[in-house]
């Protein structure tokens, strides 16, 4: 048995990379970027590849989406006035059920961060198919791997 069935944990970090956001159809948040926290990947042992999750959870009429584009930038400035864009994906994270459901689930979305530079930002765009009445509410998580050091 090696360390990696016994303590995964001990060799990843877990980081808050967008904060809570809510989105209705047609109206606030709607196909607005929701751009995320700074984070020092030298603070954290600079990870060489990390995965970002979005968990969310959205009330949809029939067939009605909740799309997402997720964006991570980088750059070596801590504001990230000269970010480039290391990945972006954009993904149909849930479609309403019958007469319309409540969907919850998570995204994720792999990032390679060994050609990063010292900061990343993630950023999440949500993107309701309804007109109106649709909402979501979702938030971002970096999880990293494969740094120079064990995280702390």
């Amino acid at each position: 048995m090696t360390v990696l069935n016994r303590n995964i944990g001990a060799l990843i970090a877990a980081l808050a990379a967008v904060a809570n956001t809510a989105a209705t159809a047609g109206d606030a948040g709607d196909g607005v970027q929701a751009n995320g926290y700074t984070i020092d990947l030298l603070a954290i042992g600079t990870p060489s590849s990390g995965v970002v999750a979005i968990p969310f959870s959205a009330a949809l009429a029939e067939d009605e989406t909740l799309g997402l584009t997720v964006t991570v930038s980088s750059g070596s400035s801590s504001d990230l006035s000269d970010a480039t864009e290391l990945t972006s994906s954009t993904v149909v994270a849930a479609t309403g059920g019958a007469g319309g459901s409540t969907e919850t689930g998570c995204v994720e979305v792999d990032v390679t961060l060994s050609a990063a530079a010292r900061y990343v930002r993630v950023s999440i765009t949500p993107d309701l198919s309804a007109g109106d009445t649709d909402t979501a509410a979702l938030s971002g998580i970096l999880i990293t791997a494969g740094a120079d050091r064990v995280p702390q």
